[in-house]
């Protein structure tokens, strides 16, 4: 997936800003001017960072951010406000659970940073994701190989800490070796 993020706020020259400040970044950009229409596309369209203003005509930031984490959980959210509260930013961090706080004006550079870590918090997340999936097919194909032949999976070492393969001999687990090697040649 590409590094699209979405922009959310309803001052036009603050969206221009955003946009003109992460110019030079590897991003497919979005920006649209309130809560509900950011809510539109995103159910056309995936993004990996969604950043909001929290004073907005319609729905304020933390009641749209945290409607996103309760429908689009993996995307990563980031706050930006002209005017933060106490109560706002945490409501925003308790229902939206976002992932960092800007106050307007915002430092361009920490702003590119902050979306270069929730790009890669996203990729880690995802990729931790499928691991997990995989790992739990595996422990399942193992599981039901254990049940057909029972033993199959125990594994034992000697004395050393070296894994002993009681049914394969020194000669047999050579071979194996050296013919997995040739196949990587």
């Amino acid at each position: 997936m590409k590094n699209r993020i979405l922009l959310v706020d309803d001052e036009a020259n603050v969206l221009s800003a955003l946009s003109r400040a992460l110019f030079d970044e590897p991003l497919e950009i979005t920006a649209v001017s309130s809560a509900e229409e950011a809510l539109e596309t995103m159910k056309r369209e995936q993004f990996k960072v969604v950043v909001s203003d929290e004073r907005m005509l319609g729905m304020q930031g933390s009641d749209f951010l945290s409607r996103v984490r309760k429908q689009y959980p993996d995307t990563v959210r980031i706050m930006l406000t002209g005017h933060a509260t106490l109560e706002a930013a945490m409501k925003a961090v308790n229902e939206g659970e976002i992932y960092r706080f800007f106050s307007k004006p915002w430092d361009d550079h920490y702003l590119k940073y902050a979306i270069r870590g929730a790009i890669e918090k996203y990729d880690l997340e995802t990729e931790n994701r499928r691991l997990l999936a995989t790992v739990r097919q595996q422990s399942l194909e193992i599981k039901v190989l254990e049940k057909r032949y029972p033993g199959i999976s125990r594994v034992e070492k000697d004395g050393r800490g070296v894994f002993v393969l009681p049914d394969i001999s020194e000669d047999e687990l050579g071979d194996m070796l050296a013919e997995c090697e040739n196949e990587v040649r």
